[in-house]
């Protein structure tokens, strides 16, 4: 869709102004994208808390392997629908970025439909006390799913704003069903209250667009997308099923416990990481236009970025040393203790992988994705083997330091293929990607 920046940028204007107003788009898009991650951070962020303040460890660890289950799936879904979405609809015309949406949205629902299924049957055969979690989970996929879809179609457009308000109501149709989930007092009945409200926020997302997604041109999409969103649906549960094979082996390891105390370290990064997912909402969009526009920018405009993630994760990681006991015990309560052994190692982690987004966005807004499939390959056999050998070596906490040993390697390897396309796009142009 032709945004309104663009419009107002056109060949008579002086090259000066036109850079200016260019540069105040980017600034306007970058700020929508993080003020939607807030927006969406903050429900995660009270559920978790309150999980962990409330059950104990135990169930924390409980919630943790539903919630890194939840990231699978949502990466199944971002590989197939939404992925190919932003690298081929990023500034197109409305009806073209109309029609797409509509085909990548009725795809992220059948995903949600057919996993919520195979979700909800293992749940139920579990039994015990993950088993009721995973059922719940798998009830309320299609509605998670297709809400996270939104998103990502307001964002390729242009119109974060859009992203913002959506989550805005999904945090409101949060805390009455928070309440009613209270008075349960269980992990099953926090996990429908965090779904079901982001099902209404699904539903009123239909109303921000006025596009009706599109479940039986689902097959369509992905024959027509299959170049890219086969290899991207590789490379995304690469990534998610890397931290779900680690999170059940450190259970099965160390114990339940090991994996609440992680998901604990994790929440204390919840604000930055805000950020970093907030950022990589608009990163490729933003590439993609670069590219367009002025591709020997590129690589810049990807250093900056995954350089600045990078050098902003160290100082979040160094203010939660500083954090007084009594502080943590506030936020985490009983989780706070094993959680605080692992800040050092998780920051520079989340360091190496704020770098490694950089050299991502730069791949995906070239198409590369088979240069970006092996980056992906590469990275999660590393932090599955570090997370899990670090395990063996010295509990959770060689885990911990296993996994942020990995993210470096990773993210090194991110940059190596980034520098390999770009001198090859440079030596061998090729076409522009189809936007139809």
């Amino acid at each position: 869709m032709t945004t309104e920046e663009e419009k107002t940028t056109t060949p008579a204007a002086p090259a000066g102004q036109a850079r200016r107003t260019a540069k105040r788009a980017l600034v306007g898009r970058l700020s929508w994208g993080l003020a939607d991650q807030a927006a969406s951070s903050v429900s995660n962020f009270v559920v978790g808390i309150y999980v962990a303040r409330s059950l104990g460890v135990t169930a924390f660890g409980v919630f943790s392997l539903a919630w890194v289950t939840y990231g699978v799936v949502l990466n199944v879904s971002r590989g197939l629908a939404t992925d190919p979405l932003v690298v081929r609809f990023s500034g197109v015309s409305d009806t073209s970025w109309r029609g797409a949406v509509a085909r990548s949205s009725g795809t992220a629902l059948g995903v949600g439909a057919a996993l919520g299924a195979v979700c909800l049957l293992v749940g139920l055969g579990l039994g015990g006390r993950v088993g009721p979690a995973f059922a719940c989970l798998g009830v309320m996929l299609p509605g998670l799913l297709l809400q996270d879809a939104w998103r990502f179609s307001f964002f390729t457009a242009g119109a974060g704003r859009k992203a913002f308000v959506n989550d805005v109501v999904w945090g409101v149709a949060l805390v009455p069903a928070m309440v009613v989930a209270a008075r349960v007092d269980s992990v099953a009945a926090f996990v429908l209250a965090w779904g079901a409200s982001a099902t209404v926020a699904a539903g009123y997302g239909y109303l921000q667009s006025g596009i009706r997604p599109r479940l039986t041109e689902a097959r369509g999409w992905l024959r027509e997308q299959r170049d890219l969103g086969y290899r991207y649906l590789v490379e995304n549960v690469s990534l998610s099923g890397a931290s779900q094979l680690r999170a059940y082996g450190l259970g099965a390891i160390v114990g339940v416990g090991a994996v609440g105390a992680v998901r604990g370290a994790e929440l204390l990064l919840g604000p930055f990481l805000a950020v970093l997912m907030g950022l990589s909402l608009v990163t490729v969009p933003e590439a993609a236009r670069v590219l367009r526009q002025a591709p020997q920018r590129l690589g810049k405009f990807c250093l900056l970025l995954g350089g600045g993630q990078a050098a902003a994760a160290l100082l979040w990681g160094g203010a939660l040393l500083l954090m007084p006991d009594r502080l943590g015990e506030f936020v985490l309560g009983g989780v706070w203790h094993s959680a605080a052994e692992l800040i050092v190692p998780i920051t520079l982690g989340v360091a190496g992988a704020g770098l490694g987004t950089g050299a991502a966005a730069g791949l995906r807004a070239l198409g590369a994705a088979r240069r970006s499939l092996r980056c992906q390959l590469f990275a999660s056999a590393c932090y599955v083997s570090g997370g899990l050998g670090g395990a063996v070596v010295a509990g959770t906490v060689g885990s911990a330091w296993g996994v942020a040993a990995a993210t470096v390697s990773g993210s090194a390897v991110w940059w190596l293929q980034l520098r390999s396309a770009l001198r090859e796009r440079h030596h061998n142009p090729v076409p522009e990607v189809r936007t139809s």
